[in-house]
Order: C-alpha cells, then structure tokens, then sequence
C-alpha cells in the first residue's frame, strides 16, 4: 500500500510499557522504519515492578530510552500523563514531523487528535483489543499480531495456533469499502490507480491492512475477492509496472433480460 511518507521524517517513537506486549519490538521498530527515521525512542513504566523485567534486555538491543515513573495514586495510570507531557514538549520543540503512539489504550485518543490538529503524522501500533476511538484518531493504525516474526523454526511452531487466529476473515463490509474506494478515485472508464486506492482506504479506515487478511499486499487481496479487474500499464517514469483496477460489471439478471425482449 503506497505510503505518503519518507526516510526524512523525523518520528518521535513513544511507547506505553504498562500497555504493550515486549515479545515483538524488533518487529515493531522494522515496521515503525517504513514510514520514517525514529530519531527519539522513549518507553514509559515504573521500572521497580517486576512485570516490566521483560523489558529490560531489549532496551538497549533497540536504543530505546526508559522513562521511570512512579504509579503514585493506585487505580490511576501515571504512565499515560508522562507519554503525554513528553509529547507535548517534543511537539513544540519542532523537532519531529510524526508521532508514533504505541499502546492499546484509548486514553492517548485525545493525545492523537491534538497531534494531527498541529500537523503531525500519526501512526498508532497496538493490540487488536484497542477501542476504535483511538484507531480512528490516528492516521494510520497497525495491530502488534500481524508483526510477528516466525524467524526461527521453535518460535514458528509455538505461534503457529496464534497467527491462525489474528487472520481476520474480509467480509462484506471490508468489500463495499474497498468497492466505494476504486468508485470514489477512478476515471471515466471506472479504472482506478492502485495507489490512490490504497490511501484513500486509509485515510477512511487508518486499521485496514491487507496483513490483517493474511496477505502481504493489497494486490493479493484484492484478487482474491474476484470482483475487480486488475491492469498492469507501463510507467513513464520507471521499469516498474502501474497497477489499475476497477470493478467488475455485473452480468445482467435473466428476468431483466425477458422484461426487455417483451418489451
């Protein structure tokens, strides 16, 4: 899916402790590369709590500055305050164009809108529990399942059972969006640049990945729902291959047809 984003971004990487899971960092960072430079990492928790241990050893691996903080009032999250005072002061420092949010709390809902309000790129990585209000104040959403990395043959067969289930199945819905999308950008003759597609899709739904289908790209995905018509053109500007499609037409019902012959 065609991103509007480059390696000169500057992204600020802020990272809820309390509310992520440590297992899959390495591949959150990879991910996080894609759409700039994370030229700040920060991670926030109360590091006396034994749960955080996980954390530890792969701070240092992926240059991620921890950020001790102290849950004062029991029932109440001081890591949020912090990531969120932090933010603040990173945005006006003019240093960064984009933000990194990641948590699965809906609590940085407010912290998203304020940052894209100011002109920032805000990309969110989270659980797939994550409530929707955040999802939807981000620029783009990516869920924390469909970043695991199954580079060594133990850790393939431990998640072999799990990343059946984070595949979500399309449904209609997810057709009909992808359906008003190519409508929404194509030309007179319905045909619609695959790139255009892909950020418009984004911008109307920022979780839509076709990683969340199972397939790499959104290419794949498309051909696998059999009601688009895909076309290659030569580029002007590249060897490489434009990728159109459009929607397929309908054949016509046999009823319709008899009503027009007695017609």
């Amino acid at each position: 899916m065609a991103e509007n984003t480059s390696s000169s971004t500057n992204l600020a990487v802020l990272i809820d402790g309390d509310n992520i899971p440590s297992s899959h960092i390495k591949e959150m960072m990879e991910e996080i590369t894609k759409y700039g430079n994370p030229t700040i990492k920060r991670i926030y928790g109360d590091w006396t709590k034994p749960h955080l241990a996980r954390w530890k050893n792969l701070l240092l691996e992926n240059a991620i500055t921890p950020i001790q903080q102290y849950g004062y009032t029991t029932g109440k999250n001081a890591t949020d305050s912090a990531m969120i005072i932090d933010a603040m002061d990173i945005l006006y420092s003019g240093k960064v164009e984009g933000f990194c949010l990641v948590s699965s709390d809906s609590d940085f809902t407010r912290l998203a809108t304020r940052l894209r309000e100011a002109g920032m790129l805000v990309i969110g990585i989270g659980e797939k529990k994550t409530p929707n209000p955040f999802i939807v104040a981000c620029d783009r959403f990516i869920y924390v399942e469909i970043l695991k990395n199954n580079s060594s043959k133990q850790e393939a067969e431990a998640d072999k059972d799990d990343s059946k289930s984070s595949i979500d199945k399309i449904t209609q819905k997810e057709i009909k969006l992808i359906k008003s999308t190519i409508e929404d950008v194509s030309d007179e003759d319905g045909w619609a640049f695959l790139g255009d597609v892909g950020n418009l899709l984004q911008k109307k739904q920022p979780n839509f990945d076709s990683r969340n289908y199972g397939f790499p790209k959104l290419t794949p995905l498309i051909k696998s729902i059999g009601m688009f018509e895909l076309e290659l053109r030569d580029n002007p500007r590249s060897k490489n291959k434009l990728i159109y499609v459009k929607v397929k037409e309908q054949p016509k019902s046999k009823n319709r047809q008899k009503t027009k012959s007695n017609s």
